[in-house]
């Protein structure tokens, strides 16, 4: 459990640094943008306040994550995480579709527009959230995950942008450029954004995880000693990365109750590295399902 919150902590840590120097870029970006005429530095001034706002989520979720569970909620606040990854992706989304529109209408009609600046705070802005995404590269709680999306996603998007504006210095023509490098990012973050979504939905609608096949899970149960056969399987993810499960066991024969909770205990050690699952519920049958079928069945 000390090793679970020095791991936290130090997450903490780094997304507290990455907030800290994210909070710069954008106020330096905004100013440039307007400075320079760039619609691109703009855009991704407001990719990088999305970051802001994603690694504050991140904070707030590693911090719920490390609440103890109650009562009222047994697996804690690990869902959280899963919450901020959630609007996340969903204010990514709606402020691409935004910025996609202004870089269009700047295309119809571009501006002259400061190509050095641009270069310079792009540049200085893909440096940030380049060391950023290596403070936070082996993260693998989910919230921390968006963050690093986003950010991955801006460093690209920064380097794009600092092209474009190189080129603009350089040739002193091409203004079309800028709006054009906006539209790019736009469609990337778009992209990146609506896999996030869905990454989290699945979690939140109990899906399973992802690398994880049932019928994997089902055969390296069965291939345990003293398992007769395997159903009503179920596995989902708590967070994005602990993932939970319940299944009815049909043991060999009538053992006795410590031999059938040996069986359970080699069946819980067989899934729980291999597939990552932290919290397995085992349903022990000698003879199958004896009800109805309402206890081994959904709808």
């Amino acid at each position: 459990m000390s090793g679970s919150h020095g791991h936290a902590h130090g997450t903490a840590d780094r997304l507290r640094w990455a907030l800290g120097a994210n909070v710069v870029v954008v106020l330096a970006q905004v100013v440039a943008g307007f400075a320079a005429h760039s619609v691109a530095l703009l855009s991704d001034a407001a990719h990088n306040l999305t970051d802001v706002a994603a690694i504050a989520l991140a904070m707030g979720a590693v911090r719920m994550a490390r609440r103890a569970p109650t009562g009222e909620r047994s697996y804690g606040w690990l869902r959280g995480g899963v919450l901020a990854a959630q609007a996340n992706a969903a204010a990514v989304l709606a402020l691409s579709v935004l910025l996609l529109l202004a870089s269009v209408q700047r295309i119809a009609s571009p501006r002259p527009v400061s190509g050095g600046l641009v270069l310079v705070v792009a540049g200085v802005a893909f440096l940030v959230n380049g060391g950023a995404v290596l403070a936070l590269r082996h993260e693998r709680d989910l919230a921390a995950r968006s963050a690093l999306l986003h950010l991955a996603g801006d460093a690209a998007a920064s380097f794009v942008v600092a092209v474009a504006g190189g080129v603009i210095a350089v040739t002193g023509r091409y203004d079309v450029l800028d709006p054009a490098a906006s539209a790019l990012v736009a469609v990337l973050v778009l992209a990146s954004g609506w896999r996030l979504l869905r990454q989290a939905n699945a979690v939140l609608l109990e899906g399973t995880p992802r690398g994880v096949t049932p019928a994997a899970v089902e055969a390296t149960m069965a291939a345990v000693a003293g398992v007769e056969s395997v159903h009503d399987l179920h596995v989902w993810s708590l967070d994005g990365t602990r993932h939970a499960l319940s299944v009815h066991v049909v043991v060999t024969g009538h053992p006795t109750l410590e031999a059938a909770q040996l069986v359970a205990t080699e069946v819980k050690r067989a899934v729980s590295a291999p597939f990552g699952i932290a919290h397995a519920t085992v349903e022990l049958e000698c003879e199958g399902c004896v009800d109805d079928g309402n206890w081994c069945a959904f709808g």
